[in-house]
C-alpha cells in the first residue's frame, strides 16, 4: 500500500509539467501502469525498451532499478542504482529533478529496508542522501531538491544536519512551516542528544523574530512555541503568549483551559490552576486526569500535578505517603472542603441514572481516600460511597479498575464487610438480568481483587468455582444472537473459575484441579474462539504443564502483531528460548526483530509525514518511540538469544558453526552489547498486566514454591520482585553476550593447542589473553573473581563442594567450565606468562557434566503427574555447554587429523599431543554416554501408550462429582452439553458446547508434551551421530 501511494505521488509530481524525468510522461506512462497492476515481468521489458531510447536518462535507470527490486533481482537492483547515481555525477548537462532523486531514493530506501547485507561500500541510505546532497550543490535553491535532502536526513536521524537545511530553506521562502521544522530539529537534539538550554534559546529566539515580523498562523505552531517556553521553565512567558493574540489559534477553549491550568500549576500558581480546572471539570465533568490536576493543585501534591509537555500522563499514587502531607490541619480542612462541595454540584447536574458520566462519583471517592491518607478520613464514609458508586456502576466491566485504589486505603476487616454488603445489595436487587450478571461479576473479581479467596477453605472455594461456572451456562441464553466476534455475557466468569482452580491446585497439588482449570478455558475456546484472556491462560498452563508445543499454539491464535509483539511476546518468548523447539523458536524470535527492524525503518517515514502534514508534536513523539524501542530490553534479549539459538541449531557441525560466527563478526558486535549495556537505561515495555496471578513476571511462578497466603502479600512486594527482575535482565544480557565470542576463542584455542603451534605471529597468545579476560567478566557475573570461580568449579566436580552450590545458575556454571578447560589447555600448552594453570581437565569437565546431568535426570520427575517439572533444565544442558563442549572436541579432532605435510618429530610435543588425543577420546565417549542416558531417559517417558496417559489424566478427575477429588465443574459442563437446547442459546452455541470433548483435552496435552519430548530426543539422538562419528574418525 505504501509503494503504490509512493508510486501515485510520483506520477502526480511528473504530471504537474508533463515531463518524468526529462522523458515524455506519454513514454513513461506505460511503465508506471506495469508496476501500478504488479506485470513486473512486462514493466522491465517496457523499462528496457524506454532506456534504449533514452539511454543517458538517470531517470530511466532508477525506473528500472525499482522494478527489479520489486521482482526481487536485489544485487542487480542495486547496480542499476549506482549506474544512475554515477550517471548523474558524471554528466553535468543532465537534468537533475526530484523526481529522478525520489525514485532513486525510494530504491536505496527498499534496499537498505530488505537486504542491507548487500551492499558492501556504504548504506543505501547515505547513497540516496550523496546524491540529493549532489544535487542541491548544483542547484542550492532549489526546494523541492532541498525538501528530499531533509527527507534523507530524517531518515538519518541527523538532526544537527535537518536544523541546517530546514533553516536554508526558511531563509529561501520565508514559510513558517521550514522554521518549525527547525525548530523541532532543535528540539530532538535536546531531546535525542547532548543539546541543552543555548540549543533552545536560539529556536525560541528564531521563533520569535519570525512572529514579531510574520505571526503565527497554526495551532501546532503555537504548541511548538509554548512547549519550547516550558522546556527553559518559562511559564509566565507561555500564559502571556496563551492569552495573547496568538492564544485564539487554540480553536477549542477546553484544549485552552486546559493548557492554562497547566502553566498555571508548573508556574506554581496552584490557586488560579485550581480554578481553571474547575472551569474544565464544568465542561468535562468525566475527565478523571483533570480532576486530579484541580486536587493536586489544591493540596499542592506533586504525584497530581500536570507534567510538562512531552512527558508521560500521570499516573495515580497508590502510596499512603502523599506530598500534602506538608499542610496544615485548617488548611488541608478547608481546600478538601472546597473540593467535596465543588463535586457534589458535579454530581447534582450529573443525569441522574446515567452510567456515561462517572467522573463526579469516582472523584468523591478520591476524596474520602486523601482524608483517609492524612489521618481525617472515615472508613465507614469510604465504604458507603463505594456501595453507592457500585450500584450505579457496579455491572461495568471497569468498575474494579475504577475502585482498586480505594480499596486499598481500607483496613482488612472493613473490606469484608464491604464485600459482605455489597453482596447483599445484589441479591435483594430487582434490576434487569444483565445488569445484575454485571454485579455479579464484579463482586467476584473484587474477592480476587482483595484476596478473599486465599484464606478460605478448600470445599468453599470449590463452592465459588461452582457457582460461577453455573452463572455461566445459565446466561448463555443472554448471547444467543450475538455475532462469535461479539463479547458473551458472563464469559468472566470462567477465567475467575479458572483462577480458584488454579489456587486449589497450588494448595492441594493436585493435578485434576489443573486439568479441571484447562478443560474450563477450553470449552470457553470452543464456544467463542477470540477471547484472549482465556488463550493467555492456556498458554501459562501449558507452559507450566511442559506442554510447550500447546502453548506456542495458543499465541500464535492471538494473532499478535505490529507493536503487540514487543507488548505481549514476554508470554511465550522465556519459555522457547530454554524448549527443544529449536525451529518454532527461531520463527518466533525472526518474526519479532523482523517487526522491530521494519519500524525502525518505517519509523523515518512516519516522521517525515508528520514534518509535511505540520503534526510536530508527533514528530517528537515518533522519534522518543523509536529510541524507547531501540532500548528495549526485549529487543536487545531476542537480538542476542538469535544467535545462540543459531549456533545451536550449527552445533552439530564445526564448519556450519565457523560459517554461523562468521555471519556474527566472530561475536564481536555482542561484545560491544555487553559492553555498553550498563550504561543504557533499558526500557522494559511488556504489558505485564496481562499475565496471571501466579506468574506476576517472566522469571516468578508461585506455583513452582510452596503454598502461601497471598492476600497478606503487600503489593509493594509484587513491584519490587519486578524490579529486581528488570535489574537481572541486564545482568543477563550482559552475561549471554559474552557467548558467542567465548564459542569462537575456544574453538581457536583448542585447534591451537592440538596443532602445537601455540604463539605463533603472537595471534594464538593474544586469543588466549582475550578468553581469559572474558572468562573473568564471565565469573564476575557469576558474582565471584576468576580465582574463587575457578576453585568452586574444581571443588565441585571433586566432590569436596555440594552441587547444590552451582544449582541457582547451573547453565552459566557449566559454560564456564567449558571455557575454562579450553582456556587451561591453551594457558598450559603456551607456558603463560602469569604461570595460571588449574587443575581442570577434559576428565574434571566431564565428570562435572555427567554429575550435573545425572542429578537432573534423577530430580527430572514424570512429566504428566508432576505440572512444574524444570525439564528446561535438562534441554539446556544439552543444548548449551554439551553443545559448546561438543564443538570444541570437532575443532580438536580436526586439528589432529593429517593436514598432508610432514611435521618434524619433537619428543616431547609429540607425549603430549599423543596424551591429549587420548583426552579427547575419552571425553567423546563421555560425552556419548551421557548423551545416552538422556536419550533412554526420554524414551522411557514417550515409550508410555498414548491413550493409556489420558486414562492415567482423566482418572484424577470425579466424574461422578460426588466426592471432595476435583471433577466437579467438569461434571456440571458436561450435563450442560448433555442437555442444551438450540432454541435456548441457539444452535451455534449449541453445536459448540457439543464439540467439546474432556477427554480430547487430556489427549492434547499428553500429544504436546511427546512432541516436546520427541523434538528433545531428536536433538540427543543428533549429537550422538556426530559422537559416534568423531569416534570413527579417531
Amino acid at each position: 500500500a505504501f509503494f503504490s501511494k509512493t508510486l501515485i505521488k510520483l506520477v502526480s509530481m511528473a504530471s504537474k509539467f508533463g515531463m518524468a524525468g526529462g522523458i515524455p510522461e506519454r513514454r513513461v506512462r506505460p511503465v508506471w501502469d506495469a508496476i501500478d497492476s504488479r506485470q513486473f515481468k512486462n514493466a522491465l521489458k517496457l523499462s528496457t525498451a524506454l532506456l534504449s531510447k533514452y539511454p543517458n536518462s538517470s531517470y530511466a535507470l532508477a525506473l528500472k532499478a525499482l522494478i527489479l527490486e520489486r521482482m526481487g533481482k536485489l544485487e542487480e537492483a542495486l547496480s542499476v542504482c549506482i549506474n544512475a547515481k554515477e550517471l548523474l555525477y558524471k554528466n553535468d548537462s543532465l537534468l537533475i529533478d526530484d523526481l529522478t532523486l525520489s525514485t532513486l531514493q525510494i530504491v536505496f530506501q527498499r534496499l537498505d529496508h530488505r537486504y542491507h547485507i548487500l551492499i558492501l561500500l556504504a548504506s543505501s541510505v547515505d547513497m540516496a542522501t550523496g546524491c540529493y546532497e549532489y544535487a542541491c550543490g548544483k542547484f542550492p535553491n532549489n526546494l523541492e531538491l532541498m525538501m528530499g535532502l531533509f527527507n534523507c536526513y530524517v531518515r538519518e536521524y541527523s538532526f544537527v544536519k535537518q536544523q541546517q537545511i530546514a533553516i536554508k530553506m526558511y531563509k529561501i521562502a520565508g514559510e513558517e512551516r521550514f522554521l518549525l521544522w527547525a525548530v523541532c530539529s532543535i528540539q530532538l537534539q535536546v531531546f535525542c542528544g547532548n543539546g541543552g538550554e543555548k540549543l533552545l534559546q536560539l529556536a525560541e529566539g528564531l521563533l520569535k523574530k519570525h512572529i514579531a515580523s510574520h505571526s503565527l498562523h497554526e495551532p501546532e505552531a503555537l504548541s511548538v512555541y509554548i512547549s519550547l517556553l516550558e522546556q527553559q521553565a518559562k511559564y509566565g512567558d507561555a500564559l502571556e503568549v496563551l492569552s495573547g493574540n496568538l492564544g485564539s489559534l487554540i480553536m477549542l477553549e477546553v484544549d485552552k483551559l486546559r493548557l492554562q491550568g497547566r502553566l498555571l500549576a508548573r508556574a506554581g500558581d496552584y490557586g488560579g490552576a485550581a480554578e481553571i480546572f474547575q472551569k474544565v471539570l464544568r465542561l468535562c465533568p468525566d475527565d478523571w486526569e483533570c480532576f486530579l490536576h484541580y486536587l493536586g493543585c489544591l493540596l499542592e501534591d506533586d504525584c497530581s500535578l500536570p507534567r510538562v509537555a512531552n512527558s508521560p500522563s500521570i499516573q495515580l499514587s497508590t502510596s499512603m505517603d502523599c506530598n500534602h502531607r506538608h499542610l496544615a490541619d485548617d488548611v488541608f480542612d478547608s481546600r478538601i472542603a472546597r473540593a467535596s462541595e465543588f463535586v457534589e454540584k458535579l454530581i447534582a447536574e450529573a443525569e441522574v441514572g446515567s452510567d456515561s458520566v462517572r467522573g463526579p462519583g469516582w472523584a468523591n471517592l478520591e476524596i474520602e481516600r486523601r482524608k483517609l491518607i492524612f489521618g481525617k478520613g472515615n472508613a465507614d464514609k469510604l465504604m458507603e460511597d463505594l456501595i453507592l458508586y457500585f450500584s450505579r456502576f457496579g455491572h461495568l466491566a471497569c468498575f474494579t479498575a475504577d475502585v482498586e485504589v480505594f480499596l486499598q486505603v481500607l483496613p482488612g476487616d472493613r473490606k469484608k464487610q464491604l464485600l459482605d454488603k455489597l453482596v447483599k445489595s445484589v441479591t435483594s436487587s430487582s434490576t434487569a438480568s444483565k445488569h445484575v450478571l454485571g454485579q455479579h461479576i464484579t463482586l467476584f473479581k473484587i474477592r480476587e481483587l482483595i484476596g478473599d479467596m486465599f484464606p478460605l477453605p478448600e470445599r468453599d472455594l470449590v463452592g465459588f468455582a461452582v457457582q460461577m461456572t453455573e452463572m455461566y451456562c445459565q446466561n448463555l441464553p443472554l448471547s444467543k444472537d450475538l455475532d462469535v466476534q461479539e463479547t458473551m455475557y458472563g464469559e468472566e466468569f470462567l477465567s475467575m473459575t479458572c483462577n480458584v482452580l488454579v489456587q486449589l491446585f497450588w494448595r492441594t497439588q493436585h493435578i485434576g484441579y489443573l486439568l479441571e482449570a484447562i478443560m474450563v478455558l477450553e470449552l470457553g475456546l470452543t464456544v467463542r474462539r477470540y477471547v484472549w484472556q482465556y488463550k493467555i491462560l492456556l498458554l501459562h498452563l501449558y507452559s507450566y504443564w511442559n506442554a510447550l508445543p500447546l502453548a506456542y499454539e495458543r499465541y500464535k491464535s492471538l494473532d499478535v502483531k505490529n507493536i503487540l509483539l514487543e507488548t505481549v511476546s514476554h508470554h511465550i518468548l522465556p519459555q522457547m528460548l530454554t524448549s527443544p523447539l529449536l525451529a518454532d523458536t527461531n520463527d518466533l524470535l525472526k518474526g519479532y526483530l523482523r517487526f522491530m527492524d521494519e519500524h525502525f525503518k518505517e519509523s523515518a517515514d512516519l516522521t517525515f509525514l508528520a514534518y509535511r502534514h505540520r503534526n510536530y508534536s508527533k514528530v517528537i513523539e515518533f522519534v522518543q518511540f523509536k529510541e524507547r524501542l531501540q532500548r528495549s530490553s526485549q529487543y536487545i534479549t531476542a537480538k542476542v538469544e538469535e544467535s545462540i539459538l543459531h549456533l545451536k541449531r550449527k552445533a552439530n557441525s564445526i564448519e556450519e558453526a565457523e560459517s554461523a560466527l562468521e555471519s556474527l563478526k566472530y561475536g564481536s558486535d555482542f561484545l560491544d552489547v555487553s559492553n555498553e549495556i550498563g550504561s543504557k537505561k533499558l526500557t522494559f515495555n511488556e504489558d505485564l498486566q496481562l499475565r496471571p496471578w501466579w506468574t506476576p513476571s517472566y522469571n516468578k511462578n508461585y506455583l513452582s514454591g510452596p503454598y502461601e497466603d497471598l492476600s497478606c502479600r503487600p503489593r509493594e512486594n509484587v513491584r519490587n520482585e519486578v524490579k529486581e527482575a528488570e535489574a537481572k535482565v541486564t545482568r543477563t544480557i550482559e552475561k549471554r553476550s559474552l557467548l558467542p565470542r567465548l564459542i569462537y576463542l575456544s574453538i581457536q584455542c583448542a585447534s591451537s593447542s592440538v596443532k602445537g603451534n601455540l604463539n605463533v605471529n603472537g595471534f594464538d597468545s593474544k586469543v588466549s589473553s582475550e578468553l581469559k579476560s572474558l572468562l573473568e567478566r564471565y565469573a564476575n557475573f557469576l558474582g565471584l573473581s576468576f580465582q574463587d570461580a575457578v576453585e568452586l568449579v574444581i571443588g565441585v566436580s571433586c566432590g569436596q563442594k555440594s552441587f547444590e552450590v552451582l544449582s541457582s545458575n547451573i547453565i552459566d556454571w557449566m559454560n564456564f567450565a567449558v571455557f575454562l578447560n579450553t582456556w587451561n589447555l591453551s594457558s598450559h600448552k603456551a607456558n603463560s606468562p602469569d604461570g595460571q594453570t588449574f587443575a581442570i581437565n577434559w576428565q574434571v569437565l566431564c565428570s562435572l557434566l555427567e554429575q550435573c546431568i545425572t542429578a537432573k535426570i534423577s530430580s527430572t520427575r514424570p512429566l504428566l503427574s508432576s505440572p512444574g517439572t524444570e525439564l528446561s533444565v535438562l534441554i539446556q544442558l544439552v543444548t548449551e555447554p554439551l553443545s559448546w563442549h561438543g564443538l570444541i572436541i570437532q575443532s580438536c579432532v580436526r586439528a589432529s587429523l593429517p593436514s598432508g605435510k610432514k611435521k618434524k618429530k619433537g619428543g616431547t610435543s609429540e607425549q603430549s599431543n599423543a596424551q591429549l588425543s587420548n583426552e579427547i577420546k575419552n571425553s567423546v565417549s563421555s560425552l556419548y554416554g551421557v548423551i545416552e542416558q538422556v536419550t533412554k531417559w526420554i524414551k522411557e517417558q514417550t515409550d508410555k501408550p498414548v491413550d493409556g496417559n489420558v486414562d492415567i489424566l482423566l482418572s484424577s478427575l470425579d466424574r461422578e462429582g460426588n466426592g471432595d477429588a476435583p471433577g466437579k465443574v467438569v461434571k456440571i459442563l458436561e450435563n450442560v452439553v448433555l442437555s442444551v437446547d438450540d432454541l435456548e442459546v441457539g444452535e451455534r452455541i449449541s453445536q459448540a458446547l457439543r464439540s467439546w470433548k474432556p477427554a480430547e483435552v487430556a489427549r492434547k496435552i499428553v500429544t504436546a508434551q511427546g512432541t516436546a519430548l520427541t523434538e528433545f530426543l531428536n536433538v540427543c539422538e543428533s549429537k550422538a551421530k556426530v559422537l559416534q562419528a568423531l569416534k570413527q574418525q579417531m
